[in-house]
């Protein structure tokens, strides 16, 4: 959030998300943040869509509009799933590129953006995110443990499970 409020000088904010406790709770939390540092709650959007909503274009073209009358607007998206492909196929539709509509998202992963071109996605950001592809030691540990446990060199890893290796570890470490 202070990144969009100081890099890109973000002042009006959508809020989007899939409509469960997750998301709920993240958007409620980033609105306390933002009223908190400022931004007037006319200039905060939130929409929360249910899981695999696809009919993005109202809600996109609803975002494009909150700039119109020339503040910066930035997009924080805490959208699950197949979701991701609507949202950023029709974010892309207009031509609008990530500095006119700077958008970082919580939870998006390769799952999600491998039927996507790309080329739509430069400069969108991710935060609290773990690729698959991420080219490291730890991480390729990471992959050829968990091919090792279920026996399948062909799965995909994704953020959840990371994140709960980890957490499982920090618990295990202390024991041990």
């Amino acid at each position: 959030m202070d990144y969009f409020l100081e890099e890109p000088g973000v002042e009006s904010f959508a809020l989007l998300g899939t409509d469960y406790v997750h998301p709920r709770t993240t958007n409620a939390i980033l609105e306390g943040y933002l009223i908190d540092a400022g931004i007037d709650p006319d200039d905060i959007f939130i929409n929360d869509t249910p899981f695999g909503h696809s009919d993005r274009a109202t809600i996109d073209s609803d975002v494009v509009a909150m700039g119109a009358g020339g503040k910066q607007v930035g997009v924080i998206s805490t959208i699950n799933g197949d979701a991701n492909v609507g949202f950023y196929t029709e974010l892309a539709a207009p031509g609008i590129d990530s500095f006119d509509l700077p958008v970082v998202a919580f939870p998006v992963g390769e799952a999600e953006l491998s039927g996507l071109d790309t080329s739509r996605l430069a400069g969108r950001m991710a935060a609290r995110n773990y690729f698959m592809s991420a080219d490291t030691p730890e991480n390729e540990a990471f992959i050829a443990d968990w091919h090792d446990f279920i026996g399948d060199d062909t799965r995909v890893t994704n953020d959840p499970m990371e994140v709960h290796y980890i957490g499982f570890n920090m618990w295990v470490n202390p024991v041990e």
